[in-house]
């Protein structure tokens, strides 16, 4: 069953010829209601609209369903209630997404490829010319954009993938994915996890990407939500605002928000493109822009105080420029969390006074693991997949964000391993007896943080010992690149330099260690409370003999004359 399903899927991305239903590439965001009068007489600044309890999950407003009061519906700045009958109103521009922010218990549509219809494009003429298309001319405002939503149980405890970086450049490696990940999450029923989102860099700047990746991770068979990365953008685009047309013809609104359980999730848009001039190329830097920030103050003034609030963006927060205006809005919250992406090796920030951070305690920002690793690059296995090992040592893969209530935790999985698969240990095959002393056991806790502990013990009942956190490089990635560095390299596209990691844990082997095989233990406990084991052995062998003095020669005797 399993192989006829990714059989199928590879025919769709492959085979141009075939392709799926129209309403697959550009499906329309909301059912339009027409109502009595002409839309030419409705002043077009303006978006009307009900939002109402789809009861028969046909996506129209019929005249048996409620409308529902207080639900908040946003052009991107401001966001407005519904009254008693779900009727809004709210100002547009000729370029613009109205949606609405997704409530507790409820559920917008989502179209075949599982990515939710929350929004209403209204474009009349389209997005400009572009190497990659955008939205296609909406044409007149329709007299009414009525969001439809279905009731669903959403309970306190709940879990969400988060994939960093899946970044295919093209069809072969969205394979890589669907084999690599995919594969892994259908074959455990998506961890039972209710929803899951790419944390930006979707695609590495083909845009026409978007599509066959797009129909992979539907396989999942989940609701998909997606935040912009700076690969994922109209990179011919002369502004910022115009550099997301692509982006908006797949997913809608490159900012927005949505409740699921008792937490909210803020996505967010913090890669701001600065166009090409006479002056300068075009580039990107970490930035929110004024109207993006006018929709968060908006946005989490709707918000309780003790309510959970989840950050989701590309670049991580402190590499965005107007930060300290975002850490105002939301320091005074005792419960809030960020997770970003973006640069390929893991990362857990406690952010503090140090980076102009106010609040009691610090706050946690999480660089999720990227799906594609070190840009899908490093030797290739007999699948033909490469390791794509991270920059930090750590393998590519996923997290799961487990939630209860205001309270969270994280769980590092990585690509066709097994849960525990949470480190590595670095030990030499073989060593001498007198070297144990000076011997080093390295551990890299691939999602460790400054809060995890590491301890190790020699088997089968020796006392633990607790290790020592070190910066550093990881040893194994290390001898990976003089390997691409010597005669006969690996094959496979050589992987990016090391970087400098947080989450390494360093301890000395006992002092003369017998001769024979030994396996050490290693126990690491995370901020969470969360426990991992692993174990690595190593082989001590006796030193070398010193080799018997030489004989001397026999001096041969005088010859008598």
């Amino acid at each position: 069953m399993q192989q006829r399903y990714f059989r199928t899927f590879l025919l769709l991305v492959c085979f141009p010829a075939i392709s799926p239903p129209t309403a697959w590439a550009h499906p329309p965001a909301f059912h339009k209601v027409s109502t009595q009068g002409s839309a030419a007489n409705a002043p077009q600044n303006v978006c009307r609209g009900f939002v109402f309890q789809d009861t028969n999950g046909n996506r129209k407003r019929d005249p048996d369903e409620k409308g529902m009061e207080g639900a908040r519906v946003s052009n991107g700045k401001e966001i407005v209630l519904t009254n008693e009958e779900g009727r809004y109103e709210i100002g547009i521009s000729e370029d613009s997404i109205v949606f609405i922010i997704k409530p507790r218990g409820w559920m917008t549509p989502v179209n075949a490829l599982k990515l939710p219809e929350f929004y209403y494009i209204h474009k009349p003429n389209g997005s400009p010319d572009s190497r990659f298309p955008g939205v296609a001319p909406t044409g007149p405002l329709p007299e009414s954009v009525d969001f439809p939503l279905t009731q669903q149980e959403e309970p306190d405890q709940f879990k969400a993938l988060m994939f960093g970086d899946t970044q295919p450049r093209n069809v072969q490696e969205v394979e890589y994915m669907a084999h690599d990940i995919i594969e892994q999450i259908v074959e455990e029923d998506a961890h039972d996890a209710s929803f899951g989102v790419t944390l930006g860099d979707i695609v590495f700047d083909d845009l026409s990407v978007f599509k066959p990746h797009n129909q992979a991770i539907a396989m999942i068979g989940i609701p998909w939500y997606n935040v912009i990365g700076n690969h994922d953008i109209n990179l011919d685009a002369p502004n910022d605002k115009l550099s997301d047309e692509t982006f908006e013809s797949h997913f809608g609104p490159s900012y927005y928000s949505f409740d699921y359980g008792p937490v909210h999730f803020l996505a967010l848009d913090d890669v701001e493109w600065i166009g090409a001039s006479e002056r300068q190329r075009g580039h990107y830097q970490g930035g929110l822009g004024k109207e993006q920030m006018e929709f968060i103050k908006n946005d989490l003034a709707l918000i309780p105080k003790d309510q959970l609030v989840v950050l989701l963006m590309h670049i991580p927060l402190v590499n965005v420029e107007d930060r300290q205006e975002l850490y105002r809005l939301i320091e005074e919250r005792p419960f809030a969390l960020s997770l970003s992406a973006h640069t390929h090796f893991v990362k857990h920030h406690f952010i503090d006074k140090e980076d102009g951070w106010q609040g009691k305690e610090p706050h946690h920002h999480i660089v999720n693991v990227t799906v594609c690793g070190s840009w899908w690059r490093g030797a290739t296995d007999e699948l033909g997949i490469p390791h794509a090992t991270m920059s930090d040592g750590g393998a590519n893969g996923y997290s799961i964000l487990s939630f209860d209530g205001s309270q969270y935790k994280l769980e590092y999985r990585a690509a066709r391993r097994p849960a525990s698969h949470q480190m590595s240990i670095y030990l030499p095959q073989e060593i001498h007896s007198w070297q144990s002393l000076t011997t080093a056991l390295v551990v890299n806790v691939f999602n460790g943080t400054k809060k995890s502990k590491a301890e190790m013990r020699l088997l089968p009942d020796g006392e633990w010992k607790e290790l020592e956190r070190v910066d550093g490089v990881d040893p194994f990635l290390a001898d990976i690149k003089a390997l691409e560095a010597g005669s006969t390299p690996p094959n496979g596209t050589p992987l990016p330099q090391p970087s400098v990691t947080d989450h390494l844990w360093r301890g000395l082997l006992p002092a003369m260690l017998p001769v024979g095989t030994h396996m050490f233990e290693v126990r690491t406990t995370d901020m969470h409370g969360q426990v991992y084991v692993d174990r690595e052995s190593i082989r001590v062998v006796a030193p070398p003999q010193p080799a018997p003095p030489a004989r001397p020669r026999a001096t041969p005797p005088t010859a008598v004359r």
